[in-house]
């Protein structure tokens, strides 16, 4: 199997060694589950990433592109030493500092997030937000993230996975104010109306689903749609059909929502079967995933 030498980093690894790497609580984590073609494009972006950071170390755009390939194949702890060296030399570039949370958060490192994502938010005050290029483009090539609605939605993520409902909340309606796209929209609605629910604002919740609509244009966050439908109309059955295999992503999305919409109706039992069923799953790095994780986790 082909090894990638990382520059600075003295490290040389590969994919099946990252069943060996340890996450935020020195746990074993897996590589990322990849189809052949996809692995192959991602080698291939990273070499091409590897390539170009050599010849311009010194390039935010290309650390934070180095950084990035190496996070999709798994390298999220070489992602993270190569952002901390675009810290170091781009101190006050937000964007190494919302790419760096992502991956913290991915390792389970939450305070470590937070602390990023607020810094990230510091050194954006009155700066004109920017459109965030896709790593993995949509079917449209559209990008629907920006730097500022990544930031909060990510803070938001950080503050509720370490069990924070209240920050959380505040960051997600912040980057709610500021989204100006249904699939954005939709992403952080999925999040809000959860937390509403579990901090006992239904009435709160339900008002956020009125603006939820058949006629959003959705791009990809289709499965964060297809739960906050549910939740308007109190029929569960397209997402238990949906939920019945936990090997993708996508599954792992519907199968924390449903979970959730199990365990907010206090159905204990329900809720645990689907997050036993995420974790199950192959997708570790998914949001869903370390959600369900988190929840079985105050379960015990």
């Amino acid at each position: 199997m082909r090894k990638f030498i990382l520059p600075f980093l003295f490290v040389a690894t590969n994919l099946t060694s990252l069943a060996q790497k340890q996450n935020c609580d020195d746990k074993p984590y897996p590589a990322p589950t990849l189809t052949d073609s996809l692995k192959k494009a991602f080698e291939a972006n990273l070499r091409s990433a590897e390539k170009k950071y050599k010849a311009d170390s010194l390039n935010d755009d290309q650390i934070i592109w180095y950084g990035r390939r190496l996070a999709y194949l798994g390298y999220y702890k070489e992602a993270i030493a190569i952002y901390t060296k675009g810290i170091q030399l781009h101190p006050n570039n937000a964007r190494f500092y919302r790419h760096r949370a992502h991956r913290y958060i991915t390792l389970r490192c939450y305070d470590n997030a937070i602390a990023d994502l607020k810094k990230a938010i510091d050194l954006i005050k009155d700066q004109i937000d920017e459109i965030e290029e896709d790593g993995i483009p949509n079917e449209r090539n559209f990008p629907t993230g920006t730097l500022h609605t990544n930031i909060y939605y990510h803070l938001g993520l950080a503050y509720y996975l370490k069990g924070d409902n209240r920050q959380a909340l505040l960051a997600w309606e912040k980057c709610l104010d500021i989204a100006d796209n249904d699939d954005m929209k939709v992403a952080t609605l999925n999040w809000l109306n959860i937390t509403l629910r579990k901090m006992g604002r239904q009435k709160d919740a339900d008002h956020h689903l009125l603006d939820v609509t058949k006629g959003m244009e959705i791009i990809e966050n289709l499965d964060y749609y297809d739960i906050l439908l549910m939740y308007q109309s109190g029929d569960e059955s397209k997402l238990v059909e949906k939920t019945q295999n936990q090997q993708t992503a996508s599954n792992a999305t519907l199968g924390y929502g449903l979970g959730t919409y199990y365990q907010l109706k206090g159905d204990k039992s329900k809720a645990k079967e689907l997050f036993e069923k995420v974790v199950a799953g192959n997708q570790w790095n998914s949001f869903g995933y370390i959600a369900a994780e988190t929840e079985l986790a105050k379960m015990k």
